[in-house]
């Protein structure tokens, strides 16, 4: 059974687009759309767009795009028929009982099955570690000063010496070898055969926000590479998704999140009565955690080692977690490395001291920047003054600009009417508010080229979408069958159908097509853009646009003739008379 047509567009128009990525993603009003972080791919410049009107969203950075439906699919991993659920009751909508596509069920049911062994393996690893073959793992856990009550809290275990024995487990367990293999646990060898991917090291489960366990850290015992290992991304576990101990410090009654670097980090913190704590998975912090911390606090505190490679993974983080609408400080530790290692020393209450003296990220910022400047040199000074500028005009809201010019000027010994003459040149040059820097770019996904055709359909679709007028003075020259992309054609025909009805419904459009890329690549469709300023750009461009589409149809038609067909060929030949008519003496059509 699948949901009726009328049943999907019941709760896709019940629920508004804006008000359910708002949940996920810290969006700002831009004129008739809002922008925000795009939570698909890692970026520090908000190139997500929300439209209200067309019920959509997109990313002008890696594409991904669609309507309600998809943003759930894509951001919860949810089947359809998941994102319909969670919509309709958030809409207060009664759904009948679904009967699921056997593929579908097939999928769940996978899934499943890949929890419950991870679940299976976390429980035979706890066992591990508090029996003989554990003591290596256990003395090393209570020699870090961890209590019996907080290794059970986080579930903490031991892979033994021996690369096969939770293989061997599980396949007593009646596993096959077809799921074991995608759950990330194991190493598939031609030569070797099966054998565990964790062995002789000290577990650390990795549980979802529903403590569900989806993947796991290990630490090895002795001075074997890598020190830390992570289970690889499977079905269930998508770690730039997830963040190490977030099931419970979401339900902390602290104003604040703490980010940090590792297992141990977040564990020896949660001992000490900090269980606000939280860390990333093995790999610097991405813009789809930081939206994830978005759901749960407006405050976050930074604890990494103060080492250059903590700086520079500090400095990363901060721009991310600005964007997500996050305030953020940073804590300095020094003289100690890290947080397990600073209440070990020094204890709670001078932690807690620590975090409340915890420094504004910006002026972090700017400190670290500070130290990278020959202060003695005129010309250090002035480089300096000018790349602290051109942060602050990262900042759109004047009043929050406006107080740290103020604090630098005090800090730094500026004037400040300096600073703001310098803001309000760079302003007026239409400097970016922030460059991202090159190794940020060079993570961009690489999108595929489009054809000149294709490119131009496209425009064709988004400009009859967002001025259907236009298909006043179009419809004696214009039809579907010009869009020579299948794709394109399939949604020119429902799209000019919605002409006919005199309400335009993108979103519903998308709803049509039940494959995410598919639903992405639609969405692209009505988001093109052609950098067209003056009335008589516009209208040069329709007429090319428009002109060009016919004369590949007519061409393409002209190929697939069969040259038999001499009322056929007259017929093309005499739609190429009405072409080059038309090229000389195209409509004046208005595009507002």
């Amino acid at each position: 059974m699948r949901y009726s047509d009328d049943l999907i567009e019941e709760v896709r128009s019940r629920s508004n687009i804006v008000d359910v990525v708002s949940q996920y993603v810290k969006l700002q009003r831009k004129g008739s759309s809002y922008f925000g972080l795009c939570p698909f791919h890692n970026e520090k410049s908000p190139s997500f767009s929300v439209s209200p009107g067309k019920q959509m969203y997109y990313c002008f950075g890696c594409g991904a795009g669609g309507n309600v439906f998809t943003f759930l699919m894509q951001y919860e991993n949810f089947s359809f028929q998941e994102a319909m659920q969670s919509l309709a009751e958030r809409s207060g909508i009664k759904l009948p009982e679904v009967e699921y596509s056997k593929e579908a069920r097939a999928e769940a049911d996978r899934k499943a099955v890949l929890l419950e062994i991870n679940k299976k393996a976390a429980k035979y690893y706890y066992c591990q570690l508090r029996s003989p073959q554990g003591s290596q793992g256990f003395h090393y856990l209570k020699g870090r000063g961890l209590s019996d009550e907080i290794m059970q809290k986080f579930g903490l275990g031991y892979a033994d010496k021996y690369n096969n024995s939770l293989y061997q487990y599980l396949k007593k367990e009646g596993y096959s070898d077809d799921l074991l293999k995608d759950s990330g646990l194991f190493i598939y060898d031609e030569r070797r055969g099966v054998t565990d991917k964790f062995w002789n090291r000290v577990m650390y489960p990795i549980m979802d926000v529903n403590s569900k366990v989806v993947g796991f850290g290990g630490r090895v015992m002795g001075d074997a590479k890598p020190k830390y290992l992570n289970s690889p991304e499977t079905k269930i576990f998508d770690k730039s998704r997830n963040l190490y101990g977030l099931n419970i410090a979401r339900s902390s009654r602290k104003k604040n999140l703490i980010i940090c670097e590792g297992y141990m980090d977040v564990i020896s913190m949660h001992q000490a009565g900090f269980n606000n704590a939280v860390a990333s998975l093995g790999t610097a912090l991405t813009s789809q955690q930081a939206s994830l911390l978005k759901r749960y606090t407006d405050d976050v505190l930074i604890i990494y080692d103060m080492d250059e490679a903590g700086v520079r993974a500090a400095l990363r983080a901060i721009p991310m977690l600005r964007t997500a609408g996050l305030r953020t400080k940073v804590v300095d530790l020094r003289p100690h490395k890290d947080p397990d290692e600073f209440i070990q020393a020094l204890g709670t209450q001078a932690f807690e001291e620590r975090l409340e003296k915890a420094e504004n990220s910006f002026l972090f910022e700017i400190r670290i920047l500070y130290g990278q400047f020959d202060m003695s040199d005129p010309q250090g000074k002035t480089d300096f003054f000018h790349k602290t500028t051109e942060k602050l005009m990262r900042f759109e809201d004047e009043i929050e600009r406006n107080s740290y010019v103020e604090s630098i000027s005090r800090i730094y010994g500026i004037a400040q009417e300096t600073l703001q003459q310098q803001i309000r040149k760079l302003a007026m040059k239409g400097t970016a508010a922030y460059q991202q820097p090159e190794e940020v770019k060079a993570q961009k996904p690489k999108k595929e080229k489009v054809s000149g055709a294709d490119k131009a359909q496209k425009l064709m679709l988004t400009w009859i979408s967002n001025y259907p007028g236009i298909m006043t003075g179009l419809e004696r020259y214009l039809e579907p069958a010009h869009f020579s992309n299948p794709l394109y054609k399939e949604v020119a025909e429902m799209l000019f159908a919605q002409i006919g009805t005199g309400e335009i419904l993108p979103a519903k459009i998308i709803n049509h097509f039940e494959d995410p890329d598919t639903q992405s690549e639609v969405a692209s469709v009505f988001h093109a853009v052609l950098p067209l300023e003056t009335p008589e750009e516009k209208q040069k461009a329709l007429r090319d646009v428009v002109c060009n589409m016919k004369e590949l149809s007519i061409k393409t038609r002209i190929a697939e003739l069969s040259p038999t067909d001499l009322a056929g060929l007259q017929r093309l030949m005499g739609e190429k008379k009405e072409l080059e008519q038309l090229r000389r003496q195209f409509p004046d059509i208005d595009i507002k």
